[in-house]
This record gives C-alpha cells, sequence and structure tokens, in this order.
C-alpha cells in the first residue's frame, strides 16, 4: 500500500470520526464540542428541518433551543461516501437517523424520528478535519409533535 493510499484511509477515519462526534454533540447537549467539528467560519443549513441556516455557531444556538424540551436524543450517522476534492478539501454525504423523546401527557414516552442526510463541504486544518459547511436534508419525520409545541427560531 502507498503512502498515499495510508494517507487517503487516515483522512476518511478521520473525517467518519468528526461525523460522529457531531452526532455526540448534539445528543449530550455538549456544544463547546463544536469548535473541534466546524471552522471558525462554517455555516449550517437546518430549514429542511424547520431551523435556520447561517454561521455555526447561531444554527448551533437554534439546535440548543429546540432541543431543550427533549431531554432523550439518539443520534446515529451511517454511509458516509467521502470524496476528496483536494489534499485538503473534501466533500461528504451521510445519512442520519434521530429519535427525540420526552414525556407525554400520561407519562409515557412521546417519541419523534426524522432521518436524512447531512451534505458536508469539509476543508484540512491545522487542528484536523473541519467542517465548512452543513446542509441537512431531513426526508422524514414520524411521530407528531405535542400539542402547543412550536419549534423556536
Amino acid at each position: 500500500m502507498s503512502e498515499d493510499d495510508l494517507r487517503e484511509l487516515k483522512d476518511r477515519s478521520e473525517i467518519e470520526r468528526l461525523l460522529y462526534l457531531y452526532a455526540e454533540m448534539v445528543d449530550t447537549k455538549t456544544w463547546p464540542l463544536m469548535d473541534r467539528i466546524f471552522v471558525l467560519e462554517a455555516r449550517i443549513d437546518y430549514r429542511s428541518s424547520g431551523g435556520i441556516a447561517g454561521p455555526f455557531r447561531e444554527a448551533l444556538a437554534w439546535l440548543a433551543r429546540a432541543l431543550e424540551a427533549w431531554p432523550t436524543n439518539l443520534h446515529h450517522v451511517s454511509n458516509p461516501m467521502i470524496d476528496f476534492e483536494s489534499g485538503s478539501e473534501a466533500r461528504s454525504r451521510c445519512y442520519f437517523q434521530s429519535q427525540m423523546a420526552r414525556p407525554g401527557p400520561d407519562g409515557s414516552p412521546l417519541v419523534i424520528a426524522s432521518a436524512g442526510t447531512y451534505t458536508d463541504r469539509l476543508s484540512r486544518t491545522t487542528s484536523g478535519w473541519r467542517i465548512v459547511e452543513r446542509h441537512v436534508d431531513q426526508a422524514l419525520m414520524q411521530g407528531e409533535l405535542p400539542e402547543g409545541y412550536t419549534i423556536p427560531i
């Protein structure tokens, strides 16, 4: 195996770990991890899930508000397809599936599930791979939001 092949395998592994770290950040609401995931000028588009598009800190602040009412979050990322455009630029597309839960009116769990894709543009930085741009395409949602609940803006 050549050095280039080894480098590509290492880069793929680092990018996959970055995708999983995002899911971990969201599920545990450990928002300071964002600086290990995104470059400073990164942008996120959450409009397909009722959110906003904009600089990543603003978009993640919206996500934090939207998840406040949901104490349980289980976020799965799979099937990463990574294409390298150069030694320091890449694009990625992966599936996500997310379950959110909270106590329902009768005390039993109220669960909402959503699924779709994340499409990312990534860049190698001196600190490792980081997301430059993330587009969330929520393709489906199962379950109904509780009566009176609105997605915060």
